[in-house]
């Protein structure tokens, strides 16, 4: 490819991202439920913490980014002060508002509890740093509370969730797992949200004996962390083996060109076991690129692969990565089929990769399509009043597990023994919940493949692959 061609293309799509931050934000925020007037014009949330602080809220604070509201500070004030029943009356509020906020209905589902005695748990995300990722996580949480408390609770206790911010930092992370740790009512944590970060904190709730459950962290480092460690999603070894799989039998190509982030512990992580397992079935990685170089040129990357004689590319960036791997996408113009990891499962894939992106096929934990018959969509889609995703699925997965854990032993000891026991089983999203020995989950991976489609407002959509 020309140097003018490259350059143009490159320019295209940063035009085109500059249309997702500019006009085009306000579709994906329709589509997704968000509100980002507080975002776009700078306006505070409702609780700003200083530096080095570790913010944990019960209600009493607002984590989440986001315009004030007259209903949500009262609420918040109420819930300061002790006075929950004030508080449920602004919730709801707020809620009938706008129904897709987890924070408030969590903060809700809190307030209806009051003082009665009930089991707690946190769930920590990064909810200043990731917005889309943490109200994602938060979602499956919200939706686990409402249905158990609905329900009567566990033995007829409910369920109280407090809610932290690690801001996806590990030192953050370590400050806030040390709090949760300390903090004799919490009797379990869900999360945290990236590989790096959980690695950091993990080790703090293994030394703390307080079970934590991952929902998206996929480094297979996690697995030899403890016994008080463990995720409802699969490791990278899954969804490594499944590309490569895909890769040799469905696309039939042997040599690969493999984008990664060496300064990510899960970008690595997904880059040696995808390696691996091509390796083992007859393939090979020919040449590998490293989105942290700082000579990293997108155009020249794939030509050099092209030139190496690879037949497929092979994207493993993490979340800060994934705008420098959908200038690949742009690049590549389709030239070669794109295999990717799960952190490319969002909608901006969708909207700035368009054409460019259509065939490419994602390793992801659970797609709604291919679980319709189970009752979470539905619900999900009721509560929600939209469709959620993989991260919501397994933040959901890893509530149900502390609740069926909570029914046997209601006790940070207690919790463990019932999820190492071989017949712990509880009920997930769209299947039974087990975790292995290591304390890795024992479920298969979804492949999924962008194609057109109006599901989506960028005339693009996720559409799982059939076996």
């Amino acid at each position: 490819m020309s140097q003018k061609n490259e350059t143009t293309t490159l320019v295209l799509a940063l035009l085109i991202t500059v249309g997702v931050v500019g006009g085009g934000l306000w579709v994906l925020a329709n589509w997704l439920g968000m509100d980002l007037r507080g975002l776009l014009t700078g306006t505070p949330g409702q609780v700003s913490q200083p530096t080095g602080e570790v913010s944990i809220s019960r209600g009493e604070r607002w984590l989440i980014p986001g315009t004030t509201s007259p209903q949500k500070q009262a609420a918040a004030e109420a819930i300061a002060a002790g006075n929950y029943a004030e508080a449920i009356a602004p919730l709801e509020s707020a809620l009938q508002a706008n129904r897709n906020d987890p924070e408030a209905l969590i903060y809700l589902n809190n307030a209806r509890i009051g003082t009665q005695q009930a089991y707690s748990i946190a769930v920590v995300v990064p909810s200043s740093t990731q917005i889309n990722a943490a109200k994602e996580l938060l979602r499956g949480v919200a939706q686990a509370q409402e249905n158990i408390n609905r329900a009567g609770g566990m033995n007829g206790v409910p369920l109280r969730v407090a809610i932290a911010d690690d801001r996806n930092t590990p030192e953050m992370a370590q400050q806030v797992a040390r709090s949760l740790v300390e903090d004799s009512e919490i009797l379990g944590v869900v999360g945290h949200f990236s590989s790096p970060v959980m690695l950091a904190a993990a080790p703090i709730y293994q030394q703390g004996q307080l079970v934590a459950i991952s929902p998206t962290s996929t480094s297979v480092r996690l697995s030899a962390v403890g016994n008080y460690i463990y995720r409802t999603v699969p490791s990278d070894r899954f969804a490594a083996n499944a590309l490569a799989r895909y890769a040799l039998s469905q696309l039939r190509v042997q040599r690969v060109g493999v984008f990664f982030n060496s300064a990510s512990d899960y970008s690595q992580s997904l880059k040696d076991e995808f390696t691996t397992a091509l390796f083992a079935d007859g393939g090979q990685v020919v040449a590998e690129f490293d989105f942290s170089s700082p000579t990293f040129n997108p155009g020249n990357a794939v030509e050099n692969a092209i030139a190496q004689g690879a037949e497929a590319i092979m994207l493993a960036p993490d979340s800060p990565m994934v705008d420098r791997a959908l200038q690949v996408v742009a690049v590549n113009r389709r030239r070669l089929p794109i295999l990717a990891g799960d952190s490319i499962y969002t909608a901006n894939t969708l909207q700035v990769g368009g054409d460019n992106a259509v065939g490419m096929v994602l390793s992801v934990p659970w797609h709604i399509l291919g679980n319709q018959s189970a009752p979470f969509p539905r619900e999900a889609n009721r509560l929600w009043g939209g469709e959620v995703n993989w991260r919501t699925a397994m933040a959901y997965d890893a509530t149900q597990a502390f609740v069926a854990a909570l029914q046997s032993n209601p006790s940070r000891a207690g919790i463990q023994q019932a999820l190492s026991a071989n017949n712990f089983n509880a009920t997930g999203a769209t299947e039974a919940i087990r975790f292995q020995p290591s304390g890795d989950r024992a479920a298969a991976v979804q492949l999924v493949t962008i194609q057109p489609g109006t599901r989506t407002p960028y005339g693009f959509e996720f559409v799982p692959l059939r076996p």
